[in-house]
């Protein structure tokens, strides 16, 4: 072979070489092409994405007269409380209540074997009598005996013993009504009569046992009106002690554990302790309530709030619309444009159940969003729903996008 064709063989050779190898270059930048090109298609629809409004319920801040509370967790305690003992002892006949009955003053409770201090009474009586007999005969004899002394047919020695007889009986017709009275008490303590309103607990004795003054019948507790006892800490003394020095007494409100529902509304503040506890650092309150219904019951824990006095014309919002960040409480405020910024407010208090009374950060008439926060970010366009009317449900991808955001930025709803 000619060296020519020696030098065409390397050069054909060198040319396939470098068509395959460009080939092998050319395919994989090509396929980056596309998938950059479908990214950025991706990317332009989610742009055009972030243009559309998302729905949401937006409401204004208002104004309101808002009651500022002091909260603390308080214990019912009945207004009176009486341990019926039998003030004679015997046997006891009957129990004349039920046990957890409410009962008024007055009424019969028990009754012990009279028979005993019956007789009692009536030989006090009988004594009673025959000493008044014999006053008497006493008395007329001295006064037919005062009319002979004149006359000298009585001595006055004889007018001095007939004094002293009428005195002698009446002392002892004056001890026997005492006496009487006596067996008529001990006889009249054989009836255990309720000394106040209240309700019966559960009997310690039954009928046909010997009592005695010793031994417990029942325990009676007066729950019509009631207490509510509950402690503050030291730094509201000041003001409760001013709120209580003008005007009425201060309302009380006893709600369940949960603060789920008011148990009864209609306390009033009723004794400030005179002493503050330098153990816990707290002073005890007292309040009263009517409890008409019964709804509060002696050693029953409740919530209370204690109202100290009223915010005129504080900023109101629902507590839904407040979120918690890292950095503290937000909301998202709704701009004249119709987007959305994280505006932190300052929370100053609750107001009812649902909504708070904002210190700082918002304005009178300002429009907050209430339902939908988890599909928003700053900046994002929303469509402003009516109050009461709620956006439309997510789907599972963006409650998982939202998820994601909120475990990224710390955030999450207000607790």
């Amino acid at each position: 072979m000619s060296r020519f064709w020696k030098i065409a063989l390397i050069v054909v050779a060198v040319i396939v070489v470098g068509a395959v190898g460009f080939r092998l270059l050319r395919k994989p930048a090509t396929e980056d092409g596309a998938q950059g090109q479908q990214s950025g298609q991706k990317q332009g629809q989610d742009g055009k994405g972030q243009d559309t409004p998302v729905p949401v319920t937006v409401e204004p801040v208002v104004k309101q007269d808002v009651p500022v509370y002091l909260t603390a967790l308080g214990t019912v305690q009945a207004l009176n409380t009486v341990t019926i003992n039998p003030q004679v002892s015997g046997q006891m006949l009957s129990i004349n209540f039920k046990e957890g009955q409410e009962v008024k003053k007055g009424d019969l409770l028990a009754q012990i074997d009279p028979r005993t201090f019956q007789a009692a009474y009536d030989q006090a009586s009988a004594k009673q009598e025959q000493d008044e007999a014999q006053l008497s005969t006493a008395q007329s004899t001295l006064k037919r005996n005062d009319a002979l002394v004149a006359k000298g047919y009585v001595a006055q020695l004889d007018m001095d013993t007939f004094r002293n007889n009428v005195a002698n009986l009446t002392a002892t017709v004056a001890a026997d009504r005492a006496a009487v009275r006596s067996a008529k008490v001990n006889l009249d303590y054989t009836r255990i009569i309720s000394p106040i309103d209240g309700v019966a607990g559960i009997r310690n004795v039954d009928p046909g046992n010997v009592v005695t003054t010793t031994t417990s019948v029942v325990t009676l507790t007066q729950i019509h009106p009631i207490y509510v006892t509950f402690s503050l800490p030291e730094q509201n003394l000041d003001m409760v002690r001013k709120a209580a020095g003008v005007g009425d007494a201060l309302e009380v409100l006893a709600l369940d554990r949960a603060d789920a529902h008011t148990i009864a509304g209609d306390g009033q503040l009723n004794v400030i302790d005179n002493q503050i506890d330098t153990t816990t650092g707290t002073f005890k309150l007292r309040s009263i309530f009517q409890n008409t219904t019964g709804d509060l019951w002696p050693g029953q824990f409740v919530n209370v709030r204690l109202k100290v006095r009223t915010v005129n014309g504080g900023l109101v919002i629902p507590a839904q619309s407040v979120q918690r960040g890292p950095d503290g409480d937000y909301v998202y405020l709704v701009q004249q444009d119709q987007t959305v910024k994280m505006q932190a407010v300052k929370v100053a208090g609750e107001v009812g159940d649902s909504h708070v009374m904002i210190g700082a950060g918002l304005a009178l008439a300002d429009k907050v969003v209430t339902e939908g926060q988890f599909r928003l970010k700053p900046g994002s366009k929303v469509k402003a729903l009516k109050p009461g009317e709620v956006p439309t449900a997510p789907t599972a991808a963006e409650v998982d996008k939202a998820k994601k955001r909120a475990q990224q930025g710390g955030g999450g709803r207000r607790g």
